[in-house]
């Protein structure tokens, strides 16, 4: 197992877990990125998988519209927003799987009495769809309640801190005693500008980067984690 970049914080240092989801509950970044990468093509835009993966990394599409306008030329399609969401949604529910032993990683953090919740930068159906796809659900499901939080109840989106604040206010714990674990520069942002800890889960992207926006720790396993946070 690779070891961390930092040695871990102090045990008690948080009351809560934060996960964001794409690429660190579930590995549905190369998927939604190959469809999206493959539309833009279809909309007369030549770019690579690469670089449309480091324009998207982290953010959502509805908030990029204006920006895809502006590189196409024109307006885009009027039901094309739509299309990509139903055409993203097909292909994860297809295909989605969950991140290798973040189970394992949660399952021990909920065994210590921390609680846990999902904070993600994309619109719920997506979070949803893809939490039971993968069986992963049910472990933010306590009392009745699903935390979770999704940019559908925000108004900004990451690298906004909002959805993490929400899911503070909701959990009724202070940002400070948050960690949050997140895998692109722009949610890293968001945590940091949210007043929490922020540990960057690198298996796919890259370390350096996630550092330099203000990560905490790097890993690159999940069974590292529950001894990070001690």
């Amino acid at each position: 197992m690779t070891a961390a970049t930092q040695a871990p914080v102090q045990p008690s240092a948080f009351d809560c877990v934060i996960f964001d989801c794409d690429g660190v509950l579930v590995d549905s970044e190369p998927i939604v990125h190959r469809v999206l990468n493959e539309m833009l093509n279809e909309l007369g835009i030549a770019i690579s998988l690469e670089e449309s993966k480091r324009w998207f990394l982290g953010r959502a599409v509805r908030d990029e519209l204006g920006n895809i306008e502006r590189r196409l030329g024109k307006p885009l399609p009027e039901n094309w927003l739509s299309t990509w969401l139903a055409r993203r949604n097909q292909v994860l529910e297809a295909e989605v799987v969950a991140v290798p032993h973040v189970r394992e990683a949660i399952e021990a953090i909920t065994a210590r009495g921390l609680p846990v919740c999902v904070a993600s930068g994309a619109d719920r159906i997506k979070v949803k769809l893809q939490l039971t796809r993968t069986g992963l659900v049910e472990l933010f499901q306590q009392d009745a309640r699903e935390h979770i939080f999704s940019s559908t109840e925000v108004d900004r989106s990451k690298p906004a801190p909002d959805v993490y604040l929400l899911a503070a206010r909701t959990m009724d714990v202070d940002p400070s005693r948050c960690v949050v674990v997140e895998d692109s520069p722009t949610g890293v942002t968001a945590g940091v500008a949210a007043g929490m800890t922020v540990l960057g889960y690198a298996a796919l992207n890259d370390a350096r980067e996630l550092r330099q926006a203000g990560a905490h720790t790097i890993f690159t396993d999940m069974r590292q984690l529950p001894e990070l946070i001690g």
